[in-house]
């Protein structure tokens, strides 16, 4: 079964072109031109993943983005507009698992889909086997790709888990944006994309971590973020 992806955007030209190069790509993909009709499609249909433009009618797509989130479980890709960093941070911080600038060329657009979708689970990822995490009353899974702290179930989006984990799994490591981006998106930091410090600040509120000082995801001036081994009691 091909990957159903929702394409959410109001430019009918770009929409078939950019929809016609992904069926070639054996996806399979649906076009909604309205955020208010988008929100309800993503909830009903459940797409694998959402390509999500900024300006919107009806609703733009931050908003579509905040109001769908606590219920959809698959991937969103934000377009925002070209150097426009408040764009790209709070559609982050609006749930967002990744964002890419407008205009966007065709293949680039295929390789970041690609990269999203290689993260989200599949049956054969750990040959049935358990791979997990316990700090304290902190555990992580890999294979259900869930987290928990207090046995309370962290409602985390698919970018926000891949850093945890990744995070996690170095723990007592200094990571720099650069070896988290690398990891994570395959590009590397050119000291202006802000992506991982607005992800790690959504993090730290869902883990109850003082964000005046935090303790367990630690920023080390100059060098990056650090994943504690204590302080999960």
């Amino acid at each position: 079964m091909n990957t159903r992806i929702l394409l959410v955007e109001d430019d009918a030209r770009l929409a078939e072109l950019t929809a016609e190069y992904l069926v070639k790509n054996d996806f399979e993909v649906a076009i909604e031109p309205r955020g208010d009709s988008a929100e309800a499609r993503i909830l009903a249909e459940q797409p694998d993943l959402v390509i999500l433009d900024v300006m919107l009618p009806g609703k733009d797509g931050f908003e579509v983005c905040r109001s769908v989130r606590p219920q959809y479980r698959g991937v969103i890709l934000m377009l925002t507009a070209r150097d426009e960093d408040f764009d790209q941070i709070l559609g982050l911080e609006m749930g967002a698992d990744d964002y890419i600038a407008k205009p966007v060329q065709p293949r680039v657009l295929l390789a970041r889909i690609k990269a999203l979708l290689r993260r989200l689970p599949t049956l054969d990822d750990h040959g049935g086997e358990a791979e997990s995490l316990a700090f304290g009353q902190f555990h992580i899974s890999q294979v259900t790709r869930t987290a928990s702290l207090a046995e309370a179930t962290i409602d985390l989006t698919t970018a926000e888990f891949d850093l945890l984990w990744l995070l996690a799994s170095h723990a007592g490591n200094v990571l720099s944006r650069d070896d988290l981006l690398q990891e994570l998106r395959g590009i590397g930091f050119d000291g202006l994309d802000r992506s991982i410090d607005a992800r790690i600040s959504r993090l730290r509120r869902k883990l109850n971590d003082d964000p005046e000082n935090p303790t367990r995801i630690k920023t080390v001036r100059g060098k990056g973020y650090l994943f504690s081994k204590h302080d999960w009691n």
